[in-house]
């Protein structure tokens, strides 16, 4: 006597999609109560401050956007020529022991370095904070801009 069962080529792979909405939903739970939503969340957290960095024939601009933080809290340095670091921190604007509902603005401390594209004279530089965007205007370093070499013929 032969006994005859339905083929199904899914079963395991619909088995497996149920266990893993099963794990999406427990890790919601569990990071929901922390105000942290693993939908929005990005595969590789993007670096912060965001920077813009170009350059024109005498300057190296740099840009970065950093709301809410106060000027005392920042620190700007020039460094091997070509690099620029930004280290400060930003504060919490909500009081302390406060219950998470959704955090997607970060604070505290924070450190980034940037390399540059040519050498810059780090005793030129020049910075200013306003509206939460730093704007960094530095000079090119003299031996780093382009010189044109007369060709003479023989």
């Amino acid at each position: 006597m032969s006994i005859l069962t339905r083929w199904e080529p899914f079963r395991d792979l619909r088995h497996e999609m149920r266990r893993m909405r099963r794990f999406h939903r427990a890790m919601d739970r569990l990071f929901g109560h922390l105000g942290i939503d693993l939908v929005e969340l990005p595969i590789a957290a993007a670096a912060y401050p965001p920077v813009n960095v170009w350059d024109d024939d005498n300057f190296v601009y740099a840009e970065a956007e950093l709301p809410g933080l106060k000027l005392s809290d920042l620190e700007i340095t020039v460094t091997a020529a070509n690099q620029l670091s930004l280290k400060g921190k930003r504060e919490s604007a909500a009081p302390p022991k406060v219950e998470w509902h959704r955090q997607e603005c970060g604070f505290g401390a924070f450190e980034r370095t940037v390399e540059l594209p040519i050498a810059v004279d780090a005793g030129k530089v020049e910075a200013r904070l306003e509206n939460g965007v730093l704007a960094i205007k530095m000079a090119k370093s003299p031996a780093a801009k382009p010189h044109r070499i007369p060709v003479k013929a023989e």
